[in-house]
């Protein structure tokens, strides 16, 4: 308990008691935006699979590169039933072509996590871009591997099942084993809390890109369509919740920024693992805005 405050040792109890009574294992990273060193954390270094949150980084490069000129938003792009991956949301969900510009996918991967959208993004800011970025920052626990194009692959070839539906039917199964590699970071999009605590700060600092830029993705943040993680902590008028939310197996993730009525402003970053592998567990998804409220309010409390 070296270097841990008895403040800090009692907050993280009640956070530990709070994720077992969901039946989660959880990560958490909460800290105040101008003075990032005020943070209430759990386990905030270790990286984990991350699903959908890694469209943040995705955009954030994105916007780098309309910054150089290296890429046109407005570019129009055609999607085709054969370029779609599977989703319940968006594009992923079309029958006919679409066709519309990079910067309107980019707002339909982060405001509905459309896959598709992600996908068609990824593959003209490529993976350079987006690892360049996260050596800028400093995500050294970060890594995007493909995105879910590449995350349904290797859950393919983990599960040894001939199709993507037969893959997740099997993660899904209580009563099956799942195999050891699903869960491990190294061949998935994966970062710690602390990282993507990281990149929140820069997008709402003006660091990650212009200016222009990131009031760009903090309104696209501010337009995600889920409230019932993350935002749930937060059912008032007058705080402002933004964020981008992750699902993978028995995983369930948010990374947003909760802006309150009297100005101050917190990145808010957790991320769980369910004990079961149920598609609907909502106290796993209700508890990403319990904990996430109460760091707030311990940090309320002794600033």
């Amino acid at each position: 308990m070296s270097g841990v405050t008895r403040w800090e040792s009692s907050v993280r109890r009640t956070l530990r008691g709070m994720f077992d009574d969901a039946g989660v294992r959880g990560w958490l990273h909460v800290a105040e935006l101008r003075r990032p060193a005020a943070c209430v954390t759990l386990d905030p270094d270790e990286p984990v699979p991350v699903g959908s949150v890694y469209k943040v980084a995705l955009m954030a490069a994105f916007c780098r590169m309309t910054d150089a000129g290296a890429l046109d938003p407005r570019q129009p792009v055609t999607i085709g039933p054969e370029d779609r991956l599977p989703g319940p949301t968006g594009v992923s969900v079309m029958r006919d072509p679409v066709t519309m510009s990079l910067r309107d996918l980019v707002l339909l991967m982060m405001s509905v996590s459309d896959n598709t959208a992600a996908d068609a993004v990824h593959r003209r800011v490529g993976a350079g871009p987006v690892e360049e970025l996260c050596r800028d920052l400093g995500m050294t626990d970060t890594q995007v591997h493909g995105g879910v194009a590449n995350t349904f692959a290797q859950l393919m070839t983990e599960t040894g099942s001939p199709t993507l539906r037969a893959a997740l039917a099997r993660i899904s199964d209580n009563d099956v084993t799942v195999p050891p590699g699903v869960y491990n970071p190294i061949s998935k999009a994966s970062a710690s809390p602390a990282d993507m605590a990281r990149l929140l700060r820069a997008i709402w600092t003006d660091e990650a890109a212009s200016a222009e830029s990131c009031a760009f993705m903090r309104e696209t943040m501010g337009r995600q369509a889920w409230g019932h993680r993350l935002g749930s902590g937060f059912p008032y008028d007058d705080v402002k919740v933004s964020g981008k939310t992750g699902t993978f197996g028995a995983m369930r993730h948010e990374a947003g920024v909760v802006e309150l009525a009297d100005g101050s402003t917190y990145t808010a970053v957790v991320f769980t693992q369910a004990a079961r592998a149920d598609s609907k567990l909502p106290r796993a998804d209700a508890v990403i805005g319990a904990a996430a409220r109460l760091a707030v309010e311990e940090l309320r409390g002794n600033a």
